[in-house]
């Protein structure tokens, strides 16, 4: 079953209109679905490179996975998710180690970005901790065969929401981030703490307890600000408010620009999903970002 694609989507079927009552669950069944799947999955060539320090503390580091031969490659660079108090670049054996190296089968660099949480660096440290990874790989990324000029930054959940935070205001301090274009899938791009937010606690903690500096602290607040191409994508099956966020984000953007950005919507996909299905026989969704990425940085 693992490896049949009619069977893997009737499996999301099932479990994307439980997703919103328990998400923990949901979630965790995504996870067993796909995890005998990406232990399957072609990884051959592609040479990993683990816990490369971009600062002092243990979780500011990165992996790299790079293709034979790799030289001036696109680089795609993914920060995962985790609600600010969880997560980490590889949440089990298979992922998100799997993104970077679908990535690497197409002939980019990819970077498997880790970070601070929300109790050691609350707001703004996570996206400080991007930024200075992102520093990391303008200056040392040609060595490892991949182009400065032509970087992509991928964010996830609330790493969807430390790479907007960067677009949308450039931190005090610190140099702004050298990148082509950037990917925001299913990111927290407003800070609530509404009843319907499962993830509530994990917002606090990040963005602090004072409600009443959420709406200045959200990107998508700033999101007229953003100078470099975006595309945000979200799952059909998402966390409660996060697909209309990204709608809202899209929207200001657009209305800033006079034209939309990119905006996607993965049916059948769910929060975990969406980068869970990353180097499977489902390839869509990557190739709309190398496409992207390639007509931001000509």
């Amino acid at each position: 079953m693992a490896t049949r694609p009619d069977l893997v989507t009737r499996r999301l079927r099932e479990i994307g209109p439980r997703w919103q009552r328990d998400i923990r669950a949901a979630g965790d069944e995504t996870k067993a679905l796909y995890l005998p799947i990406l232990a399957e999955a072609p990884k051959d060539g592609v040479e990993i490179v683990r816990n490369l320090a971009y600062g002092t503390h243990v979780r500011q580091v990165l992996d790299l996975y790079r293709p034979p031969g790799a030289r001036e490659a696109p680089v795609v660079a993914f920060v995962h998710g985790g609600a600010f108090v969880r997560g980490a670049k590889d949440i089990n054996p298979e992922m998100y180690g799997n993104v970077l190296t679908w990535f690497a089968r197409q002939g980019c660099v990819g970077v498997n970005i880790e970070y601070r949480l929300a109790d050691e660096a609350p707001y703004p440290g996570g996206a400080a901790d991007v930024a200075w990874a992102c520093d990391w790989i303008s200056r040392n990324i040609r060595q490892w065969g991949g182009s400065p000029n032509r970087v992509c930054l991928l964010g996830h959940s609330a790493g969807g929401t430390h790479v907007a935070t960067l677009l949308c205001n450039p931190l005090d301090g610190l140099r702004p981030i050298e990148i082509g274009c950037a990917v925001l899938v299913s990111a927290r791009l407003r800070a609530d703490t509404l009843p319907q937010n499962p993830n509530a606690a994990g917002v606090a903690a990040y963005f602090g307890s004072d409600v009443a500096r959420y709406h200045e602290l959200s990107p998508a607040t700033h999101a007229a600000r953003v100078s470099i191409p975006v595309m945000v994508a979200n799952a059909e099956f998402e966390n409660p408010l996060l697909d209309l966020y990204g709608l809202e984000f899209a929207l200001t953007l657009g209305r800033a620009r006079g034209t939309a950005p990119p905006h996607l919507v993965l049916p059948d996909h769910n929060h975990v999903s969406i980068m869970a299905h990353f180097n499977t026989s489902e390839q869509w969704f990557g190739e709309q970002i190398i496409a992207f990425l390639e007509r931001a940085c000509r």
